[in-house]
């Protein structure tokens, strides 16, 4: 191609990506729709895996059994620890989206052309058992931590730069990055006497919001400018904490007292990145733990009978033991909040949330709504 053609191209190419994201002001509004994205990519830990774990040969923190999946397509137990889709799924399916296959699937020379096209669309590198430390899998035998799917997410990177660079840059401009991470790091704190020894815990959820930082950065140096970003839920108040407390099957509050002090550690270092990067970085922070509450404490508001209890499982609130084979099942998943014990959200409660991500008011969205996010 002539080399005077190119600045041609080049605004020609910007301008189909204007029409093609549907990026102009108010565009939303005026149509009702969601603007659109060119991209999904999710980081984080078992709330958004979607199969990353069934590649790792000694990882025990898998999904890929029933009565997992007893709701997705075909009843097939993918790696989501979930009946259905997760989150990430329902994020993926409101902005038209294929759903983000993870990493690992796309590895291989016969998987080449999977993975030039989901590199554009979105891949998930989210790890059951991973945290914001590199340290938080040592009770699951193996996850991916954050630092390594941020290393993954560079190898992607670099099939997208092999478009033309203009578009490449707009591309990674309008997609949408998301991170849903921290409660397996918090986990480990509650369970170890030499973490809580070494820090108390205003310490060590500064920690916590200090590394996930350095790998905001990192994400953001490679050209990413969209961010949602995911606070903590209640940890305290899923069925394996609640039935520890026999007589009542109250929240834990010492769990959820961190979590409070993680997440807010977590919006003060989100202001700080901002200032930091010049408003180059544009984010919405959803207040997970907010959303939890409230549905926990309406539950017929928002469609939910059970809050309480895990759906697949057994014994006291049917969180005596993980969502295995042999479990027993929920007879209704659209009524339950948990899936298991651990707290992982039914594909109800997941899509229920996503809605809330979704609204146009503030209430559980800082400093802008998702909406606004990605429409400006």
């Amino acid at each position: 191609m002539p080399t005077n053609n190119a600045p041609f191209l080049t605004i020609f190419l910007l301008f189909l990506g204007l029409i093609r994201f549907d990026s102009f002001p108010g565009l939303e509004a005026a149509t009702g729709k969601l603007a659109s994205i060119p991209g999904l990519y999710v980081f984080g830990d078992s709330l958004v895996d979607a199969g990353n774990n069934n590649y790792l040969p000694i990882s025990i923190s898998k999904a890929n059994y029933p009565h997992n999946g007893v709701d997705f397509p075909n009843k097939k137990p993918t790696g989501r620890f979930c009946n259905g889709k997760n989150a990430a799924d329902a994020i993926a399916e409101k902005f038209g989206l294929p759903l983000p296959p993870p990493y690992l699937s796309l590895r291989g020379l016969l998987k080449r052309e999977k993975r030039k096209s989901s590199a554009v669309t979105g891949v998930n590198f989210a790890s059951g058992g991973a945290g914001i430390f590199n340290s938080s899998d040592q009770k699951l035998g193996q996850a991916i931590p954050l630092s390594k799917q941020v290393n993954n997410w560079l190898s992607i990177h670099e099939e997208v730069m092999k478009l033309e660079p203009s578009a490449a840059q707009l591309h990674l401009s309008k997609s949408l990055f998301t991170v849903v991470i921290g409660s397996n790091d918090l986990f480990d704190y509650f369970g170890s006497f030499k973490l809580r020894r070494q820090s108390n815990p205003q310490q060590y959820t500064q920690l916590m919001a200090d590394k996930l930082k350095e790998q905001l950065k990192r994400i953001h140096d490679s050209g990413a400018r969209r961010f949602l970003i995911i606070g903590v839920a209640q940890i305290g108040c899923t069925p394996g904490k609640r039935a520890k407390n026999s007589t009542l099957h109250e929240c834990d509050e010492g769990a959820n007292m961190w979590c409070s002090l993680y997440n807010e550690a977590l919006v003060k270092m989100l202001q700080q990145l901002k200032q930091e990067l010049q408003g180059s970085i544009t984010y919405t922070y959803f207040d997970n733990y907010k959303s939890l509450h409230d549905i926990i404490s309406n539950p017929a508001r928002y469609g939910f009978a059970d809050v309480t209890s895990a759906c697949c499982g057994n014994g006291e609130l049917n969180a005596d033991l993980p969502c295995l084979p042999l479990a027993k099942l929920c007879s209704d998943r659209t009524k339950h909040l948990f899936w298991d014990r651990y707290g992982h959200p039914t594909e109800a409660a997941a899509r229920t949330i996503v809605d809330l991500m979704l609204t146009d008011d503030t209430h559980y969205s800082s400093p802008i709504t998702l909406t606004q996010l990605v429409s400006t």
